[in-house]
This record gives C-alpha cells, structure tokens and sequence, in this order.
C-alpha cells in the first residue's frame, strides 16, 4: 500500500519541487569511519525537506477545499512549506506561529504569502489558534508531520536517495514531530535493500527516543534546545511507523548538534540549520556502531537566522 502511495506522491509532486542533490566529503568520512551521502534538503524550495510534503497534502485536497484554504501550525519550516506549496498552487495558507519563532522563518512566510496568526509558544495554544481559523474559515488543517499525505510526502526524499544510492546500510534522519522520519523509514523498508533507518535527537527534547523504549507517545516538561525545528512531539501516525520501520534513536547533547553544523559548514559548504546537523552528531557519537558502513544522511534545512549563529 504504502509502496505505491510513495510512488504515485513522487509523481505528483516532482513538477513543484527540485530534487536535491547529494554530497560526500573524505574528511568526513575519516572523522566518522563510515561513508557517508548527505541528502542536501537545504537546497529544496524554501530551504527544507517540508516542501514535499507540504506539496502533496494540498494536491490531494479537492477543488472546494482549496477553495477555501489551508491552515497550520509551525515552529517554522513547515509553516513556509506549507505557505509557498499554497501559492503556487493559488490556495490561501493560514500559519499559526510562536511568538518565539526564528525571525527568518516569520519573515520567509510572509514573503511566501501565508497569513501569520501569532499564539504563545506552546503546543496547546497553537492547537487551540489552528482550530479557531479551521471554523472560522472552512480551511483545511494539515498537520506538519502527523498527516499520512505530509508522511509520504516527507518519504521522497529518501526515495531519491536510495535511487541514487541503492547499497545505504543506514539513512539518519533528525526527529521532531516524526514525519520525516516515519517517510524515510517506509522508503527505506520499501525501496532499501535491508536499509535500516536510525533517528537523531537532542537530548533537550528526547520524547521519541522515550516513546520509542516506553512503546507510548512521552512528552516533554522542556525543550532548551538550539534545533529548533525539533521541539514538537510524535503523532498517532507518526508514532506507530517509527515503532515498526526505525531501528534506533540517539540522543545528542547540544555541543555535538553545534560541532556536527559546523563540520556542516566548513567541510560541506553549505548552511545547514541546527535541526539538520543533529543526525550527523548521531552517527559521529556512535560511530563505533557504523564503521566502514554506508550511511545516507538527511540534511533536512538550511534556514538558519544568520544573527544567531551558534559558532
């Protein structure tokens, strides 16, 4: 089933996204020990993964739900997907953002055309503001991560990846709301040959990495951590995917997120955000584990405030 959801989501979003390439360098190989293939979603259309995703939930709506719009709520990321996915399709996009949300990201919605409705940053007030513009205005709620379209949407990304480079051992993914995850996990099991996919997450927001022992949805009491895009926990759909189809997940402490963005930085040459360097701190922290390995990361977005740089 999910097989050819994949498939057929691939085929409708690919006339509204780039297919992102993919990059290798020897020093990092050498610190790791295993040979790594970063998948650059930095370069995708608003500078993250979400794109996708974003894409194919609003292509699957019917023409008297794009009628009246969509809506959503975001840290960030999916927040611009979601608002340039709606204008180029012509559908209006109602963002419900944290006062505390990276300046950028708030600027970049904007500039995208989705209408922000500030609410206080935290998971129920952003529930409660989405829901008020949802009927209010007959919009259409899509979840950033918790939604089976966002989910497979999310999974091409993998999919190109392991069409490009069908040996990978392992993809590492960063987790937050678990939708890219989830999507990388399916692609893995459906198109990997025996491809194993493993999470990335801070130690300030280890919710998955308790759900994913506890067999239960945790939450967390606080989330000081500087990947942002990480903060938000896993969904009744995303939560019973990750269970079945990832291997692992490991914590990261915020020094290795900010090392592993660095080596980002400055053997890659590209801008990755912290969010995205989480599953590369991953795989140096456990490096013993993945030696000599094939190992495809995820560079899920670059959209970093260049005034908060943490280095």
């Amino acid at each position: 089933m999910y097989r050819n959801q994949l498939l057929d989501c691939h085929d409708r979003i690919k006339p509204y996204i780039h297919r992102t390439p993919v990059l290798t360098s020897r020093l990092l190989n050498e610190i790791s020990g295993a040979k790594l293939f970063f998948k650059c979603e930095n370069f995708q259309r608003m500078g993250a993964y979400k794109m996708r995703g974003a894409t194919n939930a609003i292509l699957l709506l019917s023409e008297e739900e794009r009628a009246k719009g969509v809506v959503t709520h975001s840290s960030g990321n999916f927040a611009q997907a979601l608002s340039l996915a709606a204008q180029s399709l012509d559908v209006k996009a109602y963002i419900v953002m944290p006062s505390n949300a990276p300046k950028v990201k708030k600027a970049a919605v904007s500039q995208y055309g989705g209408h922000i409705v500030e609410c206080d940053p935290t998971i129920e007030s952003r529930i409660a503001a989405a829901n008020k513009i949802a009927l209010e205005t007959g919009a259409t709620f899509i979840h950033p991560s918790n939604d089976m379209n966002v989910i497979i949407g999310q999974g091409t990304a993998a999919m190109e990846l392991l069409e490009d480079y069908p040996g990978l051992d392992y993809i590492f993914a960063p987790v937050g709301g678990g939708g890219l995850i989830a999507g990388t996990a399916l692609s893995a099991h459906y198109f990997g040959d025996n491809c194993k996919v493993v999470g990335g997450e801070p130690f300030e927001a280890d919710d998955a990495y308790r759900s994913f022992h506890s067999g239960k949805i945790e939450s967390n009491d606080t989330t000081n951590t500087i990947a942002d895009g990480l903060k938000t926990v896993l969904g009744d759909n995303t939560f019973p995917i990750i269970r079945k189809y990832v291997h692992d997940i490991i914590r990261v402490t915020e020094d290795e997120i900010i090392s592993a963005m660095r080596l980002i930085w400055e053997r890659l040459k590209i801008i990755a955000e912290p969010s995205s360097a989480v599953a590369l701190a991953a795989v140096i922290r456990e490096k013993d584990d993945y030696r000599g390995k094939s190992v495809g990361i995820i560079i899920s977005g670059g959209n970093v405030d260049l005034n908060q740089l943490p280095f």
